[in-house]
């Protein structure tokens, strides 16, 4: 049994603040002398590889232990600590085990650090499509029977890449995807950025780790207490090469890494690890209440798979126009969509202080507008697909922008994401369809902001000639 108890990295840190020392070194602000406000004091812990502090890319003091901690945490072959997010993890993890020329298997409703990770390593992706979730309206996982039929197509496939839970906290079959990937000799990359909790069991949905993926990135800012860019990168066993993938991190992270993300990283690690079946009981109490609230206000709330995720909906409003009414009561949620609003709730611990009941107090007097809150209902997409064009291929050809009218058919030249949740509507490389060009004009009516799409604003995307 290893002592969770302990923050190696943060005792370290906080040892070398003790020592009162004087700065002839980087960064900058001397230790925070050269600060102005409150950020003075979480400066004093930003701090550069300096002796008994250890370093992330080659460590043997406070950094190693505080690493063995957190791969005994989540009984892990090795774990480590990001500081460049979940993007550096979900890179280094596809690069480290992937060759030119694999084919990999990847969930379409996958985060847009997964495509580049594809692009770089030079893979041929073939796309699993999700189903759709009923109840939130939102893209899920893929199927048992989609997995099944994608291995009979291409049974060459050497890795398979998943998103678990959702950006929206649903989970779905994956227990049996894993097992069957891993008969056929398969490798299973997990992208469970939002899962960094799941390791608590019980009240929450199972970590995709239990089930034996061979890799698992956690984005430990988002629903632990780490500083943002805060991530974590585990290697489960033997299929996943340690040493290339140790290569790339080292390629990929900066080598000035953040020592207050770091040392956010080890008491993350510490607050999970310490969080007991009381603290649970306590959080789930207190959501309790506010979901009442909530719904005595007026508002649809839907319960996410995952306890820290609410979907919350209000009659007549759509997601992006109830997200400005919270806005303008000083309620800011995670992200907005055409139908709702989502809400990540802390991970209280038991007598944590957090503003429920003044929360519920400010949405009360949300008021409703005409003719909006509309639902669509889009046609079934293929659950299988791949490039019409290869990356390099991509490269090579002269890319054009014409109208949205006309463009189904074409080949995209450029990626498209409504944003947030971050996942491509339009991929290059991918036909675009007319379901697509369906869906693309309905995001757009419903005020949805997008990254890439340079020319939308005019009507018009980018396509390969």
């Amino acid at each position: 049994m290893t002592n969770q108890s302990r923050m190696p990295l943060v005792e370290a840190l906080q040892n070398h603040i003790n020592k009162d020392t004087i700065s002839f070194h980087v960064p900058g602000h001397k230790n925070g002398q050269l600060s102005e406000g409150q950020a003075v004091n979480l400066l004093k812990y930003d701090v550069t590889e300096l002796t008994g502090l250890d370093d992330l890319h080659a460590p043997s003091e406070a950094i190693m232990e505080a690493q063995g901690l957190l791969a005994a945490h989540y009984q892990t072959k090795k774990s480590y600590f990001l500081v460049n997010g979940s993007t550096v993890g979900n890179l280094a993890m596809i690069l480290g085990s992937s060759e030119n020329g694999d084919i990999v298997f990847v969930q379409r409703n996958c985060h847009k650090s997964i495509l580049n990770g594809l692009k770089l390593a030079n893979v041929r992706p073939v796309f699993l499509h999700p189903e759709m979730d009923a109840r939130t309206s939102t893209a899920a996982g893929i199927s048992r029977e989609t997995f099944a039929e994608a291995l009979e197509k291409y049974p060459g496939v050497k890795t398979v890449i998943l998103t678990y839970p959702t950006y929206y906290g649903m989970v779905y079959e994956l227990q049996s995807i894993i097992e069957t990937a891993h008969v056929h000799g398969v490798k299973v990359l997990i992208d469970e950025a939002h899962g960094a909790h799941f390791s608590r069991g019980r009240f929450f949905p199972s970590s995709s780790l239990t089930w034996g993926a061979d890799a698992v990135v956690h984005s430990a800012h988002k629903t632990l207490p780490a500083m943002t860019m805060g991530s974590f990168l585990h290697i489960q066993n033997d299929n996943i090469d340690v040493l290339k993938v140790e290569h790339y991190l080292g390629m990929l992270q900066s080598s000035s890494p953040s020592y207050p993300i770091m040392g956010s990283l080890d008491s993350a690690r510490h607050y999970l690890a310490s969080y007991s079946s009381e603290d649970a009981d306590f959080f789930s109490r207190e959501r309790e209440r506010f979901i009442t609230s909530l719904r005595e206000t007026g508002f649809e709330v839907i319960e996410a798979d995952d306890p820290l995720k609410l979907l919350v909906r209000f009659q007549g409003l759509s997601g992006f126009q109830l997200q400005e009414q919270l806005e303008e009561r000083g309620i800011y949620a995670e992200l907005a969509d055409p139908y709702q609003v989502l809400f990540i709730l802390p991970l209280l611990k038991k007598g944590s202080p957090f503003p429920f009941e003044r929360a519920a107090e400010k949405l009360k007097g949300i008021s409703p507008a005409k003719g909006t809150g509309s639902y669509a209902s889009f046609k079934k997409k293929k659950k299988i697909t791949a490039l019409n064009v290869s990356y390099k291929e991509i490269d090579k050809r002269m890319k054009k922008w014409i109208s949205i009218e006309e463009a189904a058919g074409e080949t995209a030249g450029e990626v498209l994401i409504p944003y947030p949740p971050g996942i491509p509507l339009f991929y290059p490389g991918e036909e675009i369809t007319e379901e697509a060009i369906v869906e693309l004009k309905w995001w757009m009516d419903h005020g949805a902001k997008f990254q890439g799409g340079h020319l939308l604003n005019e009507g018009k995307i980018c396509v390969i000639e």
